[in-house]
C-alpha cells in the first residue's frame, strides 16, 4: 500500500471514533416529520421499482438491445444507486431522534454519491452524442455506435466519476474536525463538510470549484454541441413527419437533461447563507430524491417499446395468475 493511501486510512480511522456530523435536515418542522417520511418512502419505492424495472425490461426485450437503451440502463442503475446512498438515511432521520452520522459514514455517503452524480452527468452527455449520431448520420449509426465504442464511453464515464470521487475524498479526509459538526441539510454535501473543518479550506474549496465547474461545463458543451447539430439537421428535413419523428426520439433525453442540469445550475446560484438554507434543502430534495424517480417515468411514458414490454409482462403475469 502506498504512503498516501495508508496515511488516508490512518487519518480516517483517527477521526472516525471522535468526530460526528449532525444532519439537521427538516428538524425545524417537527409536525412534518411523519408526512415527509411517508412522502419520501413512496418516492423511494417508486424510484427503486422504476429504475430496476427499467434495467430488467431493457435486458429481457431483444428489441431494446441498442446503444440508446444500453446507456439508458446505466442511467437507471446510477439513479438507483444515488437514491439508495441518500434516501435511507433521510428516512431514518425523519423518524429517529438521533440525527448523527459518523465521520466514516458521512465521507462514504459523499464518496458514493459523488461517483453516481459525476458518472450520470457524463452519461447524459454520452446519450446526447448517441442521439447526434442517430439523427445526423443514421446510415452510419450501427457502424459508429459499435459495442466496443459504447462500452468505452460507459467505462470512461464511470472511471472519471470514480477518479473525481477519490480525489475529493482524499482531500476531505485530510481535513481536521472536532466533536459534533452541524450540517444544515439531510445529506453530506462537500461544501457543508468543508465549512465545519478546523483546517484551512482554501485548497479543497478550489478543487471542489474547479472539479464541479469542469464537469458541468464540459458535459454541457457536449450536450449543446450535439443538439445544435441535431436541430440544424432536423430543420433541413423536407417532411414535417420526418422532423416530428426526429424530435420525438430526443424528447425524453432533452426533458431529463433539462431537469438534471437545471437543478444543478439552480443550486450553484443559491447563496449558501442562513436565509437560503430552506431553498437549498428543497432543491437538494429535488436533485437527490425526485430526479432519480422521474427519469424512468420520463423514458417509459414517452417510449412505445418500453410501454409494450411492460404491457406484455403484465399480461403474462395475469395469465399465469388466472391459470393458477
Amino acid at each position: 500500500m502506498s504512503k498516501s493511501n495508508s496515511s488516508t486510512l490512518r487519518n480516517l480511522e483517527n477521526q472516525s471514533d471522535e468526530v460526528t456530523f449532525i444532519l439537521l435536515g427538516f428538524s425545524e418542522y417537527p409536525e412534518l416529520q411523519v408526512p415527509l417520511f411517508l412522502l419520501f418512502l413512496a418516492i423511494y419505492t417508486v424510484t427503486v421499482l422504476g429504475n430496476l424495472g427499467m434495467v430488467m425490461i431493457i435486458r429481457i426485450n431483444p428489441k431494446l438491445h441498442t446503444p440508446m437503451y444500453y446507456f439508458l440502463s446505466h442511467l437507471s442503475f446510477l439513479d438507483f444507486c444515488y437514491s439508495t446512498v441518500v434516501t435511507p438515511k433521510l428516512l431514518e432521520n425523519l423518524v429517529v431522534g438521533d440525527r448523527t452520522i459518523s465521520f466514516t459514514g458521512c465521507i462514504m455517503q459523499f464518496s458514493l454519491g459523488c461517483i453516481s452524480v459525476v458518472t450520470e452527468t457524463f452519461m447524459l452527455a454520452v446519450m446526447a452524442y448517441d442521439r447526434f449520431v442517430a439523427v445526423c448520420n443514421p446510415l452510419l449509426y450501427t457502424a459508429v455506435m459499435s459495442q466496443k465504442l459504447c462500452s468505452l464511453l460507459v467505462g470512461t464515464s464511470y472511471s472519471w466519476g470514480i477518479a473525481c470521487s477519490l480525489t475529493l475524498t482524499y482531500f476531505l479526509v485530510h481535513l481536521t474536525f472536532r466533536g459534533n459538526n452541524i450540517i444544515h441539510n439531510f445529506v453530506c454535501e462537500p461544501a457543508a463538510i468543508v465549512s465545519e473543518s478546523c483546517s484551512d479550506p482554501y485548497i479543497i474549496q478550489k478543487i471542489l470549484l474547479v472539479s464541479a465547474t469542469f464537469n458541468e461545463i464540459s458535459s454541457l458543451v457536449i450536450i449543446l454541441t450535439s443538439y445544435i447539430f441535431i436541430f440544424i439537421t432536423v430543420m433541413r428535413m423536407p417532411s414535417t413527419g420526418g422532423r416530428h419523428k426526429a424530435f420525438s426520439t430526443c424528447a425524453s433525453h432533452l426533458t431529463a437533461i433539462t431537469i438534471f442540469h437545471g437543478t444543478i445550475l439552480f443550486l450553484y446560484c443559491v447563496p449558501n447563507s442562513k436565509s437560503s438554507w430552506l431553498m437549498i434543502k428543497v432543491a437538494s430534495v429535488f436533485y437527490t430524491v425526485v430526479i432519480p424517480m422521474l427519469n424512468p417515468l420520463i423514458y417509459s411514458l414517452r417510449n412505445k417499446e418500453v410501454k409494450e414490454t411492460v404491457r406484455k409482462l403484465i399480461n403474462t403475469k395475469l395469465m399465469s395468475f388466472n391459470v393458477k
